[in-house]
């Protein structure tokens, strides 16, 4: 005859299962958990919106003259310098 032994294995997946569950059940409940947040103060807001607007505005508006005049000269060594970099790699 042969004997089996461990008939209860049964019961251990059941356990498992059961801790399983309870473990679902404890994170769903912090799915409403806080996240992270920056703010940003009106003293930092108010320094980076000053911050060369209006010189910005007049370079913006000499390019754009500059373009519409045919006047824009490309210098190609900027370029080159600036690309070589990317292309060393």
């Amino acid at each position: 005859m042969m004997k089996i032994n461990g008939t209860n294995r049964i019961g251990n997946v059941n356990e498992y299962k059961k801790s399983l569950e309870s473990r679902t059940a404890n994170t769903a409940g912090k799915k409403d958990k806080a996240k992270d947040q920056v703010e940003i103060s009106a003293t930092a807001k108010e320094l980076l919106g000053s911050q060369g607007t209006e010189q910005a505005k007049e370079r913006i508006e000499q390019l754009k003259n500059s373009v519409a005049a045919g006047t824009y000269h490309v210098e190609a060594k900027k370029i080159a310098e600036k690309l070589l970099p990317f292309i060393e790699n």
